[in-house]
């Protein structure tokens, strides 16, 4: 059995990324072929469909935003040692809380105070609704994969049945909350931009793209360069170990399915607050699950997530356009490109990786111990 290898973290977060993905869009144009279409046209009028053009840019950015934040929800647990898929269910919540804060408060308070409002509800909706889970796996032994895939459809639950009968709109025959006031809008990209005499087509970007780059950064430097993050990742990497050391692993399970519950949460200030302007049922869309894939093509670090993000947004932004383009190209087709990139970045993700450490060698590269274990 050959041993493990351990690459560099600039490859394992960049280029080992890219050369699956590089292969995964060498099956996909192989299969594309197969059904009849030119591989080459349909790459070039995705990519087209999502960096073409500045409405194109907007919307790719507008999807990588919501994924940005549940892949980094899915990462910090991660590191603990926690399998966290109750995304879905976290981002539900921190609508409901941006929702709750909008429809209390936006008539009474101007946005300068109104938008750190709905940060924090949406964080602390999702904050709560993460750290059940948590509690129950520290305390009572609960796999937070089954606590979580169950918190997800109570969430789901529990918003339906207070749209319908006590938060939707008076008159209104679908179940939605009535608009909020001009001070819960988060501005669109096309306002900030114009208030700087730039000018932008109006798409669904918001600045919540601001706060989804500061949630990256800030997951990096807890994880990276702070003592709570070392002693989570020791958690995560050898829990009987850091108990040893007098880690208390229990405190940290539960601290870090609430902060993943709080990014999970942040979904919330993208959709209700930026986009849509009042609170309705599904508007995550299976957003939660899309971050368990950004969080695992990212190779669970913010700067991965990130541009992870940015491949899924473009895929679902150049998806949309193909099956405009070409006839016969369903939304089937795009969640292939999905499937197959996921297959490549995680159950096959590292294949490439002895190729690449060799190739590394050979350029001069430092030694590496090539019998540690991963991290």
């Amino acid at each position: 059995m050959s041993q493990p290898v351990e690459l560099p973290r600039w490859m394992d977060t960049a280029l080992l990324p890219a050369v699956n993905l590089a292969f995964a869009l060498l099956v996909a144009g192989v299969v594309v072929m197969l059904v009849g279409f030119e591989p080459g046209q349909v790459l070039t009028l995705l990519v087209k469909g999502a960096f073409g053009s500045k409405a194109g840019i907007g919307y790719t950015l507008y999807y990588a935003t919501t994924f940005i934040f549940t892949g980094l929800a899915v990462a910090l647990a991660f590191h603990g040692g926690l399998f966290n898929i109750g995304g879905e269910g976290q981002a539900i919540m921190g609508g409901l809380g941006a929702g709750v804060a909008a429809l209390a408060a936006s008539n009474h308070l101007p946005a300068l105070l109104m938008l750190p409002l709905i940060v924090l509800s949406a964080a602390l909706f999702g904050a709560l609704w993460g750290a059940i889970p948590g509690l129950l796996q520290a305390y009572r032994g609960s796999h937070t994969v089954i606590t979580t895939i169950m918190f997800n459809f109570i969430a789901a639950a529990l918003l339906s049945y207070l749209l319908v009968n006590t938060l939707k709109e008076p008159g209104n025959m679908t179940p939605e909350s009535r608009s909020f006031a001009e001070s819960a809008h988060v501005p669109g990209m096309h306002e900030a931009l114009a208030w700087v005499g730039i000018e932008w087509p109006r798409t669904p970007l918001n600045l919540s793209v601001l706060l989804a780059l500061a949630a990256a950064i800030a997951t990096w430097l807890v994880l990276w360069k702070t003592q709570t993050g070392y002693a989570l990742r020791a958690v995560g990497f050898a829990p009987d170990a850091s108990r040893y050391a007098g880690i208390r692993p229990k405190r940290l399970i539960v601290l870090s399915m609430a902060a993943s519950g709080a990014l999970a949460g942040l979904v919330g200030v993208n959709e209700i607050a930026g986009v849509h302007g009042r609170l309705l049922p599904d508007f995550v869309a299976g957003a939660g699950f899309a971050g368990i894939a950004v969080c695992l093509i990212g190779r669970n670090h913010p700067l991965g997530i990130v541009l992870a993000s940015v491949l899924f947004g473009a895929l679902y932004q150049g998806g949309s356009e193909l099956a405009f383009e070409i006839n016969g190209f369903s939304r089937d087709m795009v969640f292939m490109f999905q499937g197959l990139i996921v297959l490549f970045a995680g159950a096959m993700s590292q294949i490439a990786a002895p190729a690449l450490f060799k190739l590394w060698r050979a350029c001069g590269g430092g030694r590496v111990a090539e019998d540690t274990p991963r991290g």
